[in-house]
């Protein structure tokens, strides 16, 4: 019971993360209508969550002992995982696809999380028919919300494979996450997740010339506005909380609650833009909320 208890803190910071985290597309949304590319965005928020950390880290945990010389890789790969490519592979899905495939693809990583640490972890991260079952009941609610009575896909080889790159690579990330979060820091951790994130989306802006916004863009409210939310909380808050709740609830369970991503988008765009919410979204939030309890309600003895 005490263990349950414990878990409910990391279970809510999840939700709110995942929360914030589907808010995201207006924010970007009007960034790409004033003129900035999605690796630009990507660049500048990283760029600003990196500078705060770093200044953090200098001033609170300068002591505290480094990174072992033979983790700097396992760093890298995760800046590229959680960073890099799967930004630039989850927008450029969105120009060949459409958003409700990648949608689709992309929210499905909690399943191919399940599978990649059930085979690099056979005999610790067994799971039950309790945590497969409710994993599916979920991934079925997902599904019922984002394509929200049009059950028709229209398939683009090139759009959906980058789609799935991307969801590959939030499922990798989170199989890392497992094996270096409980031998650093958070804030550690995910500082070097942004300084690589930076460092590998250098080789993209050199072979794609683009032209960077002028002054007078960058200095309207709306452009840095958007930028320091993104930088400060999406990336920087919501990257630190997220790392720390799968260290708490471990990666498959953090990971299932990427289901409720297309929730909280829906239930913004309804308060913001005005858009409306059909009965298959009720039944695929109760699906998602079920799913969830479900696999994180308990574990069958092997």
């Amino acid at each position: 019971m005490n263990e349950k208890k414990s878990l409910v803190v990391p279970h809510i910071v999840a939700f709110l993360t995942v929360a914030v985290w589907g808010t995201t597309f207006v924010w970007t949304k009007l960034l790409l209508n004033n003129g900035l590319s999605p690796a630009q965005i990507f660049t500048l928020r990283f760029v600003i969550a990196y500078l705060l950390l770093a200044g953090w880290w200098l001033r609170k945990e300068k002591n505290v002992k480094g990174l072992i010389c033979k983790d700097e890789p396992i760093m890298a790969a995760l800046g590229l995982t959680g960073g890099s490519l799967y930004f630039l592979s989850e927008n450029a899905a969105m120009l060949f696809t459409t958003a409700t495939n990648t949608s689709l693809i992309v929210c499905a990583c909690p399943i191919f999380t399940a599978i990649l640490i059930r085979l690099c972890y056979p005999i610790t991260e067994k799971m039950g028919v309790w945590q497969w079952g409710g994993s599916v009941i979920a991934l079925v609610g997902m599904a019922i919300v984002v394509l929200n009575g049009h059950f028709v896909l229209h398939l683009s080889p090139l759009g959906d494979a980058l789609a799935f790159i991307a969801c590959m690579c939030w499922a990798v990330y989170s199989l890392i996450m497992r094996r270096v979060g409980e031998r650093y820091s958070t804030i550690f951790v995910t500082r070097k997740v942004f300084f690589y994130g930076l460092l590998t989306i250098i080789p993209y802006h050199i072979i794609v010339e683009e032209d960077w916004p002028d002054l007078t863009t960058m200095c309207q409210p709306v452009v840095w506005g958007n930028l320091l939310f993104l930088g400060c909380v999406a990336s920087m808050v919501c990257y630190l909380c997220w790392n720390w709740c799968m260290v708490k609830l471990g990666a498959v369970n953090a990971t299932n609650w990427v289901y409720f991503n297309p929730i909280t988008t829906i239930v913004f765009a309804w308060l913001v833009l005005d858009e409306h919410i059909t009965h298959f979204f009720l039944i695929g939030t109760a699906l998602i909320l079920a799913g969830i309890a479900i696999a994180s309600s308990r574990k069958d003895t092997q």
